[in-house]
């Protein structure tokens, strides 16, 4: 049974950083892609970035693009999203997702297992 527990989020001022962390249980994760993704009140759940865990490949929203790093440690199945220079726009709850195969997703629909997610708050 796939579990996925997003840890990390907090309230930080604008222009801080923040590192989510989302430990993966219960599968052998090695051939899983990764994916975090967000949700703001009154707005569609938005994809922010994803890994392949077996080769580390990686894709980022424009939106987030140099400014966040989705990482992972394969021994500690465990993925890492570096969030720095954090507006007030990237205020949402922040979910970790995972679906076996090795395809990288950007789509909430693509995903078969999620996390609770964990609220960020980014003041001005």
């Amino acid at each position: 049974q796939v579990q996925l527990v997003e840890s990390g989020g907090g309230l930080v001022q604008a222009g801080g950083s923040l590192r989510l962390s989302c430990a993966a249980s219960g599968r052998t994760f090695s051939t899983f892609t990764m994916g975090w993704f967000r949700q703001a009140p009154g707005k569609e759940r938005e994809f922010v970035a994803t890994i392949r865990w077996s080769d580390d490949i990686t894709y980022y929203a424009d939106s987030v693009k140099g400014r966040f790093t989705i990482s992972r440690d394969n021994a500690k199945n465990t993925v890492y999203l570096q969030m720095n220079s954090l507006k007030p726009e990237d205020t949402a709850v922040y979910y970790c997702a995972a679906d076996q195969g090795g395809n990288i997703r950007s789509k909430p629909w693509e995903y078969a297992y999620w996390g609770q997610g964990t609220q960020v708050t980014v003041s001005s």
